[in-house]
């Protein structure tokens, strides 16, 4: 005799499988126009507004959209850019995380030493406004933000653009393009 599941249990399982069954392509591609956005985040836990045309003035930006703060993939990704963040200041560039998910979490991962460890700013996306304007919010649930990564050149246009759940690889892709945008200057 099976024994009915749990509605928790149920709404956890469809979760997941949207997640998985979502896809995982940028939008916006290199050469498009990236909008410029005023945010509300936090910086090894003070409160700050982050302005992606004032970041655009001090060099390239790594913006990367992660589906939902304190979670094991959100939690590993940004620990992966804070333990790069030398490399990213040596070649110019600025990172920004940005949620719809999780926004009561965001001051508690910008200072935490297995996350951000203050070394760079996460901030909120409300209803997903910016994710949207990006176009990186998943297609199962369009209120999350999609684990997306560009790289945005002080001209406002996109350099790169990459998109997978699996956290393991935007760094290397950002920082890589990031790299390769400094060496044709």
């Amino acid at each position: 005799m099976t024994r009915p599941v749990p509605m928790h249990q149920a709404l956890i399982a469809a979760f997941a499988a949207a997640l998985v069954a979502s896809p995982a392509l940028a939008a916006l591609k290199p050469g498009d126009k990236a909008p410029d956005f005023t945010a509300q985040g936090y910086q090894a836990g003070k409160a700050l507004t982050f302005s992606m045309a004032e970041a655009r003035k001090k060099g390239p930006v790594v913006l990367y959209f992660f589906p939902a703060a304190d979670t094991k993939g959100c939690n590993l990704e940004a620990k992966m850019f804070a333990d790069a963040m030398p490399e990213f200041a040596a070649s110019g560039a600025t990172v920004i995380g940005v949620t719809a998910g999780k926004l009561d979490k965001l001051q508690q991962i910008s200072a935490d030493t297995d996350k951000c460890s203050g070394k760079f700013p996460v901030a909120a996306d409300p209803g997903a406004k910016i994710a949207k304007s990006y176009d990186s919010v998943m297609t199962a649930m369009p209120n999350l933000s999609d684990r997306t990564s560009y790289v945005i050149a002080p001209d406002g246009s996109v350099i790169h653009a990459y998109s997978k759940l699996d956290p393991t690889e935007h760094v290397a892709q950002t920082l890589s393009a990031v790299k390769a945008w400094k060496a044709k200057k």
